[in-house]
């Protein structure tokens, strides 16, 4: 299976919208302090890496 660069994008979109949703259900369920408005606004910034990564696809 050859990968070019426009799968590697697809498969980098989705396991870096996989892992923000993860660290904000981490956030939400896990941690009721201070760590936990940490969890969720890193997967906020994951979330965004991947809409970037998405709206990449196509263009290099």
């Amino acid at each position: 299976m050859a990968m070019n660069k426009n799968t590697v994008l697809g498969w980098a979109t989705l396991i870096m919208t996989l892992m923000g949703i993860l660290l904000i259900l981490l956030g939400a369920f896990r941690y009721d302090d201070v760590a936990g408005w940490g969890f969720a606004a890193v997967g906020i910034g994951f979330l965004a890496n991947a809409w970037v990564f998405n709206a990449l696809k196509g263009r290099v």
